[in-house]
């Protein structure tokens, strides 16, 4: 995609901030964004499939859309205008979650579906696709973001000689010969590479539970989430994981849990969350159609690779490509979302970046909310959208970033304008 500082570009209107825009009907711009509660894996939301949890989603947005009714000041978008429906998914069991979803969302059987599956990434890369496919000349609608029913997903297994099943926990990411560490062995190799303490990720992660109460209770996140039935049969509306007990002392007193003498402890890791996020991509020329008053605008994507014993810093090395690329400093970003996987690796990639964490994940991140594996990354942006729309300055440069497994990592680079 174009580089936001090429003057030599179109100049888009009500788009000044951001010359070197591709043409109306190519520049992509996220116009809508919504979530479903994160809640603990194997708690509130235990008995819903990954695509009973996105079908919800999916309605919520269409209904915003105008898909149910003309919407104010455009022509409103009918659920056959949708082009495609693209899901991020890790840990699933196949069958295309996508499609799945899209129709049981009631979206008619002439909208298909694709699923993603870069493992953690898997979220912000639907979007990053669907975003590619309308710069590359697509001017479609699409639905794209991602789920993880992590309390659903299926057992894996692979074939002893004999057919019996041996059963895995996990899938490999890389060769042996490369390593391949579990999560938390990354995050403490991470650490000890970077000289993260365990003072400063204490410090982190209990700050984002902080944020993310008091968001909370501002009621910032509710105009995001769409309420899914719970276990109990009654509507489950909020995030389950913020702890108001958490203090300093409570912190100090967790063991390491990865390696003797470690780091990264249960206090300063995220958890396994069950839900979904997605957001609505389309060109400029098409948000201006269907009425939408304002929107994020897709600068630019990458997706870069690092060590597998490091992959906690994959987001880094994404982020700081994509950034020089555009002529962007750590000083120009407004706005900073990253999935707090650890808070080992989050602080280190912040610091290879330069950016200032108080600057970063303003109400809380996964450390607090949970980690739905492919629907962080959607997450991402769904909160960039709304925390852009709480303090909506024209030109605001917003960055999502995450690191994957196998040594990966991947960033988009949005900015915040008024389309009205």
């Amino acid at each position: 995609m174009a580089e936001p500082h090429d003057d030599t570009g179109p100049v888009v209107p009500g788009c000044l901030q951001f010359p070197g825009l591709l043409p109306e009907d190519r520049q992509p711009v996220i116009i809508a964004a919504r979530r479903t509660p994160l809640c603990r894996a194997n708690g509130a939301l235990k008995k819903l499939r990954a695509h009973e949890l996105l079908a919800p989603v999916l309605r919520s947005l269409l209904a915003e859309l105008g898909a149910e009714r003309g919407a104010v000041g455009g022509v409103g978008a009918a659920p056959e205008s949708v082009t495609d429906v693209v899901i991020g998914n890790a840990v699933g069991g196949g069958g295309n979650v996508a499609r799945l979803a899209a129709l049981e969302a009631g979206l008619p059987v002439t909208v298909p579906g694709v699923t993603v599956d870069r493992q953690c990434g898997s979220g912000l890369d639907a979007i990053v696709l669907a975003s590619r496919l309308v710069a590359a000349g697509g001017a479609g609608l699409y639905l794209a973001g991602g789920v993880e029913s992590i309390s659903t997903a299926p057992l894996r297994a692979h074939r002893n000689e004999d057919g019996s099943p041996d059963y895995y926990s996990r899938a490999q990411f890389a060769p042996l010969s490369l390593g391949d560490p579990d999560m938390g062995v990354a995050a403490e190799n991470v650490a000890a590479h970077f000289g993260i303490s365990r003072e400063r990720q204490d410090a982190f992660a209990l700050r984002s539970h902080q944020r993310a109460l008091a968001a909370a209770a501002a009621g910032r996140f509710d105009g995001e989430i769409v309420p899914l039935a719970a276990d109990s049969g009654a509507g489950t509306w909020a995030d389950d994981g913020p702890r108001p007990s958490l203090g300093p002392a409570l912190m100090a007193r967790f063991p390491s849990v990865f390696a003797s003498a470690g780091t990264v402890t249960a206090g300063n890791s995220c958890f396994d969350a069950d839900g979904a996020a997605a957001v609505v991509v389309t060109s400029l020329e098409r948000a201006r159609r269907l009425g939408a008053a304002d929107g994020l605008l897709v600068l630019g994507t990458d997706t870069a690779g690092v060590a597998p014993q490091l992959l906690g810093i994959g987001a880094a090395a994404a982020a700081e490509r994509l950034l020089a690329a555009h002529g962007v400093t750590a000083a120009d970003l407004g706005l900073v979302e990253f999935n707090e996987a650890f808070a080992s690796q989050t602080l280190a990639c912040f610091d290879q970046l330069g950016i200032d964490p108080e600057q970063a994940n303003l109400d809380g991140g996964a450390l607090a909310l949970g980690h739905a594996y492919g629907a962080s990354g959607a997450v991402l942006v769904t909160r960039l959208l709304a925390q852009a729309r709480r303090s909506p300055e024209q030109g605001r440069l917003a960055l999502a970033m995450i690191s994957i497994a196998g040594g990966m990592g991947t960033a988009a680079l949005m900015g915040y304008t008024r389309l009205d």
